[in-house]
Order: C-alpha cells, then structure tokens, then sequence
C-alpha cells in the first residue's frame, strides 16, 4: 500500500513591534479577524461523536481565528434538513456528504469543486485508492475529501457453529466462502423450530441507505450493473441475466434454501438465536462494549462470494457549500479533518477504516485480524454505487425491488421490470 503523511499549514504570527514613533501615536496591534463557519454532520454513535469533537478542539488550537459551529443532526433527518436549508441558502459552510448522494448535489451547483484547493495544497491524493477517489469525482470534478471508507463482512456465532460441528471460516480476507458454502454451514447449524435462526444475509429490511448498501453487492458479485457505463438507463443492465440470477438466488435464501427469516427477534445474534449474519466494523466495538467477545462469542469472515468477490464502499466524506462566505477556512477545516493526524485520531477511537492508506499502515490494528479484513476488502475488492443525480431514485428502487423479492416473494422478473421502469424515468428527467 502506499503511504503517505500530509503535513500542516501552521500559521505564524509575528508580534508587531512599535518603534518610538508609532509609540506616539498610540497604534494598535493588528490582529487577524475571526471568522465562524458552520460543519453539519449526521448525528452519530456515541466514539463517532466523541472523535468529531476532539478534532474540532485541536483545530480550534491551531487555528484560534476560526470557530467551527458543529451542528449535529438525526440520520433519519439529515438529507431533508440539509436539502430544505440549502435551497434557502442558509446552508451551513462545511457538510458531511454520504457519498452515493454526491452528484445530486453537484449538479445542483451547491458544492464547490475542490481541485483548486487541492493542486496548491500539499495533501498527498496517491494516499487513497483508486475505488475510493472514484465516489467522491462528478463530471471529472473532485467534490467531496474522504476521513473513513466503509466495508461488511461476515459475522458468525462461534458457539452455534462449534454446537454444530461445523469448521470455523477463514480469517484470511482473500479466502472468502462462496455463498454456496455458507448456506450449507448455515443450513447445518440452524433450528428454526428452537429459535436459531440462520442468516441475515444483508441487514434485513430497513429503510435509508442500508438496503441499497448492503444489497447492491448480490449484483455485483454475479458481474450485475445498476446502469450502463454512461449512466443512462438501467435497460439491459439492472435486468440483464447476471442480474436475474443475482436477485433469483437472494429470493432463495428467503424461499426456498428457508436460511434467512423476514422477520428475526431483536440482538438475535448476540442471544445466539443467529449463526451468521453481515454488518460493518463499527461493530466490532459495539458487540465488545456489551460483553459479545471476539474469539469466544463472535468471529469475523470475509464478505462471502459469488462470481466475484465484491463489497460496497462509500461513507460520509466532507463537502464545502458553493455559498459560504469562507471559502479558504471552509477548506482549511476539511483538510485538517481529512488530514493523516486527524483521520488517524479519529479512526483509533471509532475503530472506523482509515481512508488513507498511510493511516492503515502506521496502525499494526489493520494489518491484522480483524481489521485487517475490512481494510483489505475497502482498498482492493470495493465498489462504489452509482454516481448519479438520479441516486435517490436509485436506492429507493433497489429497497423496494428487495423487498418485493425477499419480503412479499413477487417475481423476479416482474419485479425487476418495474425497478428498471422508475430509475429509467427519472433518468430521462435529468438528461441535458
């Protein structure tokens, strides 16, 4: 991997000096002005908030003239109340973006490109991936820096599978189990009859991001896309054969292999009434934090497999409004909180995937079980969603194609026919 430390702009104020004639007459010390600027962010868990306002402190000690008002808002609530606020221009300065929601905003002209900033800056742009850099670039335009990535892989209860006599799956982040193979531990180890239940294969049935995130992956790994290269029309691609299969077998879970429930009892896998189930790495600490130890209670696999190995990045990267009246402390902010110092204050307390690989590095954490997992499959076996206004549209129609298959078991290709029908519509509405 490619390491790299971004260093600090520090700024260095020289005392005025007064000689005898500027003693008479009384000058005063010229100070710099302080400026506020407004950072809105998701309200997040508990070390996510408490890492932000770290970072936030020690920006404030370095740079004395620059008050950051961080304004914390329900995820649930976040995309409206940002959307409302910034149609009004009262938009905050600086905004945490997720990703798959970036071109929306650009097209709409409130982000400002950062590719000014970043060619006088000194920030090291080969210390991130290539999959990563690709979710936050819009019609060749670089809009939003990146702090995390993100990644799921598998969880399994290690009682249940030793209960079953069943070999417990590699640790090694390039040997996931194919789905076939973890259907059959899965069909092995469960008892619905006595409330063990099998998988939770992508996070249930939720609502916001969650469905698209965590079940775009089925498509990918049976070589599936959402859209053509060129991002005008899900024809011949959200319905193609790769596709059908993809959404054929996750409707098999649910029907027809009966190893994953519609509905499961609540902290089912931490009660061991679930063998396996998918979640990120912000879990980890959770789990531990409630007394679901790694090694004795849980383990960790890679995402399992179909044709290919594929996993969803893309998280909450930091964008500057195209109305701030800041622009040059609006950009020192997000790069002091992207910064090498920073990403890596805040990814030891979150336990979140660094997106900068020098980060990675420099922590032995991701170079090893489980991290090491994670990190692997963010910089080398991720894929980013669609990059498209149209994204909104998208996801919606992937959560409700899901839910069609796996909830209410309607047909696959009907119920394809009419996700392809909706992104194809508000596609043709944002065409030039």
């Amino acid at each position: 991997m490619i390491g790299g430390i971004i260093g600090y702009f520090v700024i260095l104020i020289q005392p005025f000096v007064l000689n005898e004639k500027e003693e008479e007459t009384e000058q005063e010390p010229q100070t710099e002005d302080k400026v506020e600027i407004t950072f809105w962010r998701n309200y997040g868990n508990e070390a996510e908030n408490q890492a932000y306002n770290q970072i936030i402190s020690d920006f404030h000690q370095i740079h004395p003239n620059i008050t950051v008002n961080m304004q914390n808002v329900e995820y649930n609530n976040y995309e409206v109340k940002l959307r409302t606020e910034i149609v009004t221009e009262k938009g905050p300065d600086v905004m945490a973006i997720d990703s798959p929601y970036l071109a929306l905003y650009a097209e709409s002209g409130v982000l400002t490109p950062l590719d000014h900033y970043l060619s006088s800056s000194d920030d090291v742009q080969d210390d991130f991936s290539e999959q990563v850099m690709e979710g936050l670039i819009y019609n060749d335009q670089q809009y939003l820096m990146p702090l995390i990535e993100s990644s799921i892989a598998l969880y399994y209860n290690i009682p249940l599978l030793e209960d079953a006599g069943i070999s417990l799956p590699s640790k090694d982040p390039s040997q996931p189990l194919t789905w076939e193979e973890t259907i059959e531990m899965v069909k092995t180890a469960q008892s619905p009859k006595d409330g063990v239940y099998g998988i939770d294969p992508a996070q249930g049935f939720g609502n916001g991001e969650a469905p698209a995130y965590f079940k775009l992956p089925f498509l990918w790994q049976f070589g599936a896309e959402v859209l053509n290269p060129e991002g005008t029309t899900a024809s011949g691609y959200l319905d193609s054969p790769e596709a059908i299969s993809a959404l054929q077998f996750y409707q098999d879970l649910y029907h027809e292999d009966k190893v994953a429930e519609r509905e499961i009892p609540a902290e089912a896998f931490q009660k061991n009434q679930l063998v396996m189930t998918v979640l990120g790495s912000w879990a980890i600490t959770e789990f531990e934090n409630n007394g679901f130890v790694l090694g004795e209670d849980f383990g960790i696999a890679p995402l399992p497999k179909a044709e290919y190995q594929v996993t969803p990045n893309g998280s909450w990267a930091l964008g500057m409004s195209s109305n701030t009246e800041y622009p040059e402390e609006a950009w020192e902010f997000i790069r002091y909180v992207t910064s090498y110092e920073a990403t890596k204050k805040y990814v030891t307390i979150t336990g979140d995937i660094p997106a900068r690989y020098s980060v990675a590095e420099s922590l032995p954490v991701y170079n090893k079980y489980p991290y090491n997992i994670f990190a692997e499959q963010a910089y080398l076996h991720s894929k980013n969603r669609p990059v498209t206004p149209a994204y909104p549209v998208i996801s919606r129609a992937i959560k409700e194609l899901f839910e069609n298959i796996g909830l209410a078991n309607q047909d696959v290709e009907t119920s394809v026919a009419e996700a392809v029908e909706t992104i194809n519509q508000r596609l043709a509405e944002i065409e030039p």
